[in-house]
């Protein structure tokens, strides 16, 4: 079986767990826009691609399916899920499978405002969110909202553009502020479905931070639910974490898995406050938190590998324990 990660980036762990899991039965290879890339140096073959918004991305990456036999497509960026959502049907006809979930889910976890009012929708808590800054202001006035807030991009990425204001004065000027960012960043051309209100407020929840990674089988069946304390963050991921098995996190995962029905993976953000849990992000893909996952016993690559030559008992690569404490620390890569 060989395996394709688009948009490898950084992610050298999930390239090694997959090489680990395959036992050399196939090849784990990386597809990148930067030759510099992390994770193109520890895949058995890595591949330099046109960026993800090119007119040729889709020919390209599909050319280099066929060349390369490959079987599993398994994207790691935010940004490109919705494009192979798109062309999907077309990708799939070299043979590969690309495990992208249902274009509803896609959309609901790519819009944060969608994803909002879905979070509120299926009987979950979300912290207050507006899309109109007028409307946003009204309540402050009513006392509906108060400071700190949290603004970022509705179509966000890796916490590009997120700001804290603490004041009206801030809140004005980080909103334009934000509206100016956004057309010189890679989110540009994700916000143009509505430039207008392109940027999110939100209640800024205090107290303790969690990613949960919720799997769903291949057939978007809800397999489980894996816990983690966020305990530092760095540039947007988890730095260091612990793990944590509660009951009441897991009927959160459940819930949201069997009502979204993705495929593989869902990385979530999940505050606790006054004992409440509030649901802030949906990212149907592999997440920086999910080594602390792997490490703590739950061995999702060998499950899609299972999953993906249609083995559904997975349960011997899940020995999930709470406790166990890791941290991240980088290494030095040479590139040839």
């Amino acid at each position: 079986m060989n395996i394709l990660f688009t948009c490898a980036g950084r992610r050298n762990y999930l390239i090694n767990y997959f090489k680990e899991a395959i036992k050399g039965e196939g090849f784990i290879m990386a597809a990148d826009m930067q030759k510099t890339a992390p994770a193109m140096i520890d895949a058995d073959k890595a591949f330099i691609v046109p960026g993800i918004y090119a007119n040729n991305y889709v020919e390209e990456l599909i050319n280099l399916i066929k060349n390369e036999a490959v079987d599993l497509v398994i994207s790691l960026n935010d940004l490109e899920l919705p494009i192979l959502a798109e062309h999907q049907k077309k990708i799939e006809e070299t043979g590969a499978k690309v495990i992208i979930s249902n274009p509803k889910a896609i959309k609901i976890a790519f819009d944060k405002w969608e994803t909002a009012k879905y979070i509120e929708r299926i009987g979950l808590k979300s912290p207050k969110t507006y899309i109109n800054i007028d409307k946003a202001l009204e309540a402050i006035d009513e006392g509906k909202l108060t400071f700190p807030l949290v603004l970022k991009p509705r179509w966000g990425s890796a916490s590009i553009g997120i700001d804290f204001p603490e004041s009206i004065e801030e809140l004005k000027l980080a909103y334009q502020l934000q509206l100016l960012r956004i057309k010189k960043t890679i989110l540009a051309n994700a916000s143009k479905e509505d430039l207008e209100h392109t940027i999110l407020i939100q209640e800024k929840i205090q107290g303790k931070e969690y990613g949960l990674d919720v799997l769903n089988d291949f057939n978007g069946k809800y397999y489980g639910t894996f816990l983690r304390e966020k305990l530092a963050m760095r540039s947007g991921e988890t730095d260091k974490a612990i793990s944590v098995i509660d009951d009441r996190f897991s009927k959160v995962g459940r819930k949201i898995g069997e009502s979204l029905r993705h495929l593989g993976n869902l990385d979530c953000d999940v505050f606790e406050y006054n004992n409440e849990l509030y649901v802030l992000e949906l990212n149907p893909r592999f997440g920086g938190g999910y080594p602390f996952s792997h490490e703590a016993g739950m061995d999702t690559a060998s499950a899609y590998i299972a999953w993906a030559r249609g083995e559904y008992d997975v349960e011997q690569f899940n020995n999930y324990k709470a406790g166990v404490l890791f941290s991240k620390c980088d290494r030095l890569l040479k590139i040839d």
